[in-house]
């Protein structure tokens, strides 16, 4: 087994999940996708990675979602707090992973409605992730931003813990901005949360 694969193997991939939906009107966990579902198609992008462990973190609508989900190889957990926003969804998952996993390198965190992320990209940021050096990796888009997908280094799994606020982990980000870097996305960077977005989405994957 090669490094990069040692690396892998030693990680957790979070899938956030837990969003209300409240802007598309239904949940967006569910909507149609390449046949399947767009959490189906984030937990089989997530798979193809071939890390430790893949973490789905569900919370509005969580008993219909479970139960679409329930044959995939995946650690399931509720956020009972989800309209507290992100950051709780973030806080639950590595409180867990910290009880459960402590000697995890890091976890990478992905959003179920940003489908045009490809596994094939999730595996160069494990590449390109240095363990135990405090790194902190995110992915940068086109406008200038940088967010998810995002490694976040063992090192920050207390914070991580304590989060509560809904801009999810950018406060961590920005106050160790010295241990950021970011990978330049090869993708559109949308994230689907209107049905103007789902359309404007289909219409791109009818093309490729």
């Amino acid at each position: 087994m090669n490094s990069k694969s040692v690396s892998a193997a030693n990680f957790v991939l979070v899938i956030l999940a837990a969003g209300e939906s409240k802007r598309m009107g239904q949940p967006k966990q569910l909507l149609p996708w390449e046949g399947k579902t767009l959490i189906e198609h984030a937990i089989e992008k997530a798979l193809e990675v071939h890390v430790k462990n893949v973490v789905v973190v569900l919370g509005a609508n969580h008993s219909v979602i479970k139960n679409k989900i329930k044959n995939y190889p995946v650690e399931i957990i509720v956020n009972s707090e989800w309209k507290s926003g992100l950051g709780a969804s973030i806080s639950r998952a590595v409180s867990e992973l910290m009880d459960s996993a402590p000697n995890f390198d890091g976890t990478m965190f992905i959003l179920v409605d940003q489908p045009f992320v490809t596994a094939g990209y999730l595996r160069k940021m494990l590449e390109c992730y240095q363990p135990n050096s405090k790194q902190i990796l995110t992915t940068k888009y086109q406008d200038g931003k940088q967010g998810v997908p995002v490694i976040f280094d063992r090192h920050y799994f207390e914070e991580l813990a304590g989060l509560n606020e809904d801009s999810g982990a950018n406060s961590i980000i920005k106050k160790y901005n010295n241990f950021v870097s970011s990978m330049e996305a090869p993708f559109e960077n949308m994230d689907i949360d209107t049905k103007e977005d789902y359309e404007k989405a289909l219409k791109i994957i009818s093309k490729k």
